[in-house]
């Protein structure tokens, strides 16, 4: 790294990054943070991470430098041969100035980026090499030092540490969603089918005395609406603890706007946010339009290697969300590119009866626009009035 010469404040970078990626939500959005931070503090112009799997290939690989299409071109994930099967069976670091002059060396496939220089550290946990790390090629043209060395081997260090929090989170969360299943599970078991167990007795009893009985009939009747009635209650009290909280607290802006800050801070972008006019929205709304906006702020963060994301909300005769960033873009007609999850943003924006436009040019960023109708007085009402 050219610009930062002092050792405490290339740790200090090191650590503030390390920081960040703990706070992510799952493995892959760790291994992303990781390997980036990794080429842009030591100034590579490649770098990866990889985690092996039980089978010779890689279970993630993590490629930054290296734009989507030219990974297309590149094919398949890798195998375990050459110079990354030595970092993972041997063990040890490997810097050598041409990896293409190393007896450990293998090959590469045809579109594969051209490197010399190379830099890589197992990433270690106890005795087990869990992963692992790699730059290439110096953008200041000189060879990796014992220095960036020094510096590659405390990241690997601390990813192993991230990588551990990371799969111990998923797993606390998986664990987490299992548990609210089976409460609401029994929940709906306990309460509402209780509810339509009477119900349906009451119903079978009310149509046993029609003919003979009309008086005590309708009485049971009216007791059939009641218990319906509480059925529905009881059935949108569970469904209600489905949508997230800070909706109720803090209103959909105020929880974009901070989604939107913590994504930017967790992924060292800059980040943009604003809001205007008045957002018409039944509750159910609110929810599919944060996850739209959660999920289009991840893909320009995951896929785009944008350092500028921005996002507007827009109230009027229409609501308009539009995210957009500053990345690799690519070429509509080449296809939908890969993890951009347009079908779910898709499928929510059609439930909503609206529309949905992406705009992407290579190397001139992309931009997803979602225009669906605001509420009108008497859906609004009726929605309130469902929810009361």
């Amino acid at each position: 790294m050219t610009d930062i010469d002092d050792t405490d404040e290339v740790l200090g970078a090191v650590s503030t990054a390390v920081l960040a990626v703990t706070r992510h939500l799952s493995v892959a959005e760790v291994l992303e943070v990781i390997v980036r931070s990794a080429r842009r503090l030591l100034g590579a112009r490649y770098a990866a991470l990889g985690i092996p799997d039980d089978e010779g290939g890689f279970a993630e690989f993590i490629a930054d430098g290296v734009s989507d299409r030219q990974r297309e071109r590149i094919g398949p994930l890798p195998r375990q041969h050459g110079m990354l099967a030595a970092l993972l069976r041997g063990g040890e670091t490997i810097r050598v100035p041409d990896i293409q002059a190393d007896p450990r060396f293998g090959w590469w496939p045809k579109a594969h980026p051209v490197m010399s220089g190379f830099l890589g550290v197992p990433i270690v946990d106890g005795d087990d090499v869990v992963g692992i790390v790699f730059l290439a090629n110096k953008i200041s043209g000189s060879e990796f030092d014992e220095r960036d060395e020094r510096i590659l081997t405390l990241f690997a260090a601390h990813a192993a540490i991230a990588l551990a929090n990371a799969r111990l989170y998923e797993r606390s969360l998986e664990l987490s969603v299992v548990e609210e299943r089976n409460r609401l599970a029994r929940e709906l078991h306990d309460v509402v089918a209780q509810q339509l167990f009477s119900l349906r007795l009451t119903a079978r009893s009310a149509a046993a005395l029609l003919e003979t009985r009309p008086a005590e009939a309708a009485r049971l009747l009216e007791r059939v609406e009641e218990l319906s009635g509480t059925a529905i209650d009881e059935l949108r009290s569970v469904i209600v603890e489905l949508r997230p909280a800070e909706l109720d607290s803090s209103g959909l802006v105020d929880t974009v706007r901070k989604f939107v800050e913590l994504a930017g801070r967790t992924h060292g972008v800059t980040t943009e946010f604003s809001a205007e006019g008045e957002l018409l929205l039944s509750r159910a709304g609110e929810v599919e339009v944060l996850r739209m906006v959660q999920e289009a702020v991840h893909n320009a963060l995951r896929h785009a290697r944008a350092d500028l994301v921005t996002v507007a909300l827009r109230g009027g005769e229409s609501i308009v969300m539009t995210v957009g960033d500053n990345g690799e873009g690519f070429d509509p007609q080449s296809g939908t590119p890969r993890g951009l999850g347009l079908l779910s943003m898709t499928e929510r924006t059609e439930r909503l009866g609206g529309r949905i436009d992406i705009d992407a040019r290579p190397g001139e960023g992309t931009t997803v626009t979602v225009t669906i109708p605001c509420e009108q007085p008497t859906a609004r009402q009726a929605s309130i009035e469902g929810e009361s």
